[in-house]
């Protein structure tokens, strides 16, 4: 039988970004332990394609490392983005939720963005960064459509990240909700690709120019 990850759960008052916070600290080998840390206030989080991510008080600023070795055996640290996300969509989904996985790893209520996620790798840690839009949103973004406490949010997706779900499980929910995306479109190198026909392939990745993209981050 596995182990759990035996996961640090940390909250602080108010960080500039979780995200650089955490890999500052890995770098300088002040975690080295499963770790996952949230900011009542956050000021400069990063959102998609390196651009600032406005939030407000009362929404979720997470990020968590994990070692390698602790994730689910099949998978690739190329379909990390799109396996914690849908992770996180299935824990609001059991409260209640229509939220869902706009590839690769935006989180939607119907045509509106509520929240996003990245994911890098430093040493043997895969850190993962999480925003969602709980209670306020700026301009052309929506808000979570249920109310759910802040602390009991992370304690559950910490609880969930501790059964180590199986990518191929994962996977296999995520082809379904993936024709969501195809009315969609993405930026990719500078250019807008249209989703409408593209292959989703096993490991989470899509075909745009004859190049597998896994992560537009």
């Amino acid at each position: 039988m596995e182990k759990g990850l035996k996961m640090k759960i940390i909250c602080v008052e108010n960080l500039p970004s979780t995200q650089i916070f955490l890999c500052e600290q890995i770098r300088q080998n002040k975690i080295t332990q499963n770790t996952a840390i949230y900011a009542l206030e956050q000021s400069s989080g990063i959102g998609s394609r390196e651009n600032l991510w406005t939030s407000f008080k009362g929404n979720l600023h997470l990020s968590f490392c994990i070692k390698e070795d602790d994730l689910s055996k099949d998978l690739k640290l190329s379909s990390a983005s799109i396996y914690f996300a849908f992770l996180l969509k299935e824990c609001l989904a059991k409260r209640g939720s229509n939220v869902w996985l706009k590839w690769p790893n935006d989180l939607y209520i119907d045509d509106l963005k509520v929240g996003g996620l990245m994911s890098s790798k430093i040493k043997n840690f895969v850190i993962v960064g999480v925003g969602l839009n709980l209670k306020k949103a700026p301009n052309g973004a929506g808000i979570l459509d249920i109310e759910i406490d802040l602390k009991e949010l992370v304690h559950d997706f910490v609880k969930y990240l501790d059964e180590k779900i199986q990518w191929k499980d994962i996977f296999n929910k995520y082809v379904l909700e993936f024709e969501k995306s195809r009315k969609f479109s993405v930026h990719y190198k500078g250019k807008k690709y249209p989703l409408d026909n593209v292959l989703l392939y096993e490991d989470g990745s899509i075909l745009l120019d004859n190049v597998r993209v896994y992560s537009l981050r």
